[in-house]
């Protein structure tokens, strides 16, 4: 079997188990079989793997984008042993490499006044769901695309729950609502479709997002774009969202509960406290 059939069989009977029906995997799915197509899985082994890392950090690539893609291959090779049944000789050529070593996690953390300044440009913009998913992300630390298959047939306001059936991690969760986030989601309209937005792709979100932080400026000679908000992200509201709950008093165990986070020790690289909080618990 070469690896093009099995990254193919991969998608066809794991990408649809996957959050997003694997979307996010297929490119990373295109370029591996551009690479190893046509290679025999019993000849596939830790130097074809570690040239391809090397390759694709030359070409630019950043070492986490190269990490998901040898994560991605490592899967594919163990499901052939462990599920197909796929005997491969060389052994699982990822196990055998180093990893990419990756840069410091960001910490970019919304800035004195900033949410206030974010908020107003939402409330100006075109897209008007934009300022009530910018507050449900900030309450709830829920990834983008958690955000953007919100459903009302999960959200119990009553409670004060919304139910995640579908996560990155593949484990659901079921996550408190402040009273903040519950009176977003009251102040919506029902939608037939039954879902809570009409932005409901990801890429949608994040040029909304984009759209607030920068801004277009006519000048002589052209169009000058001006950074209201250098630097942020909306994946950065996660990162802010997150510190918040530690800087109301949660444990570490009951913000992973609420984020998502399996592997505890990846929580820190979300979790920036400001000194001059930790200062005053000091006393």
């Amino acid at each position: 079997m070469t690896f093009r059939q099995a990254g193919e069989r991969y998608r066809e009977e794991v990408f649809p188990r996957l959050a997003n029906k694997g979307k996010t995997e297929n490119a990373r799915l295109l370029r591996l079989i551009d690479k190893f197509g046509e290679l025999a899985l019993a000849a596939l082994d830790s130097s074809h793997a570690a040239e391809f890392r090397d390759l694709r950090l030359k070409e630019g690539a950043s070492p986490q984008t190269v990490k998901h893609e040898i994560g991605l291959l490592g899967r594919i090779l163990k499901q052939c042993v462990i599920d197909w049944g796929i005997p491969l000789p060389k052994g699982i050529a990822t196990a055998q490499i180093r990893k990419p070593t990756l840069p410091a996690g960001r910490d970019r953390r919304l800035r004195a006044g900033e949410e206030e300044r974010l908020l107003e440009a939402a409330r100006a913009s075109k897209c008007r769901e934009i300022e009530s998913i910018i507050i449900i992300a900030l309450e709830t630390a829920a990834r983008r695309g958690e955000i953007a298959a919100m459903r009302w047939e999960d959200i119990d306001l009553n409670k004060r729950t919304w139910h995640i059936p579908k996560t990155k991690t593949l484990v659901p969760r079921t996550i408190p609502l402040s009273l903040r986030a519950g009176e977003i989601l009251r102040s919506l309209p029902r939608r037939i479709d039954g879902g809570v937005w009409r932005l409901r792709r990801e890429d949608g979100i994040t040029q909304a997002f984009d759209r607030l932080c920068k801004s277009r400026v006519k000048e002589e000679g052209g169009i000058k774009i001006v950074d209201k908000f250098p630097n942020l992200r909306f994946h950065d509201l996660r990162h802010e969202a997150t510190s918040r709950l530690f800087e109301k008093g949660l444990n570490i165990m009951e913000v992973a509960a609420i984020t998502g986070h399996k592997d505890l020790r990846s929580l820190q690289r979300y979790t920036h406290l400001k000194a001059e909080d930790l200062a005053e618990k000091l006393g």
